[in-house]
């Protein structure tokens, strides 16, 4: 059996990136496209989940359009996305995802003391009420794989049947990306910042 107890949580500190960036000579014409791609939209380049994805380009355009969405295009406020997507790394231990929006989350209007809070695994105060309702969606959705009626009530009220869509996918969708990069072992982005987490006791 193999033996968890040097992995933290999702992440291994240490390991070998199973699943890097092919070298170039070795990339197909749709490998090629695909890459080209990412490098011309608004991501400015081949990183974090699409390196694993090059495996499967035609699967990597489709989860970049729906990322691209869901953080460009969203009807949801940044601070409210990129506290979803924190929330999101946090649960999963995904590195990559976590020291990227991190920032971007406080950017955003996300107080400091409250991804702080998220980093160290403990539930953030003094939130925003749009915050708060995130929060509450994003936890419950991710520990019990739904939401109660008081929580989808106070979700529907604030964004809409769009919102409510939009937030829960956005969850979806970062959870799939981390869960790819833990297998992967992809590696926090090169020159990225700020604390990284710690794994969750066993």
């Amino acid at each position: 059996m193999a033996d968890f107890t040097s992995l933290h949580q999702g992440y291994a500190h240490a390991a070998a990136e199973r699943l890097p960036m092919p070298p170039a000579s070795s990339l197909d014409e749709a490998q090629r496209v695909a890459a080209q791609a990412l490098i011309d939209g608004p991501r400015k380049g081949v990183y974090g989940p699409f390196l694993p994805l090059l495996r499967s380009p035609e699967l990597l355009d489709r989860v970049a359009s729906l990322g691209e969405h869901l953080r460009f295009h969203s009807a949801l406020d940044a601070s409210v996305r990129e506290l979803a997507i924190c929330v999101a790394a946090r649960h999963v231990s995904n590195q990559f995802e976590w020291v990227m929006h991190a920032p971007l989350a406080v950017k955003a209007g996300v107080s400091t003391e409250a991804i702080e809070a998220l980093r160290q695994g403990v539930r953030p105060r003094r939130l925003a009420a749009d915050e708060e309702d995130a929060l509450d969606f994003a936890q419950e959705l991710l520990n019990r794989h739904g939401v109660s009626d008081p929580t989808y009530q106070s979700a529907l009220a604030r964004w809409g049947e769009r919102g409510v869509v939009e937030l829960t996918t956005l969850l979806g969708y970062f959870t799939m990306v981390s869960w790819l990069m833990n297998v992967a072992h992809t590696p926090a982005q090169a020159g990225a910042t700020g604390p990284r987490m710690d794994a969750f006791p066993p």
